[in-house]
């Protein structure tokens, strides 16, 4: 069954850096398009950064600029760079499938918790 694993969150200052990864398995994953998602203190879930195979990406307009997906489909891995972080990055951070209905999703990882400090 699919499992995702997300780490490297943490606590950073306004301006600083962090990069997210993501182990996937239980499924294809070299052919289907990986997504970053996040939840803030009292907010739903929203979608922040795509990735195609082979490789095109897309991005929210809050993060776009700053923030970086890639993948490594040898290692079943996703990542998000985030740089220049702001308050409002803060959340719990999660990779998920990608799809127009992604909001459907039953199962979801841990997440891993990115606090930026003003």
């Amino acid at each position: 069954q699919v499992q995702l694993v997300e780490s490297g969150g943490g606590l950073v200052q306004s301006g600083g850096s962090l990069r997210l990864s993501c182990a996937a398995s239980g499924f294809f994953f070299s052919i289907n398009a990986m997504g970053w998602y996040r939840q803030g203190p009292g907010k739903q879930r929203e979608w922040v950064a795509l990735i195609r195979s082979p490789g095109s990406t897309n991005y929210a307009d809050s993060v776009k600029g700053r923030f970086t997906i890639s993948r490594d489909n040898a290692k079943k891995m996703v990542y998000l760079q985030m740089n220049n972080l702001k308050p409002e990055d803060t959340g719990v951070y999660y990779c998920n499938l990608w799809s127009p209905e992604w909001t459907n999703r039953d199962y979801w990882g841990q997440g891993t918790q990115v606090t930026v400090s003003s």
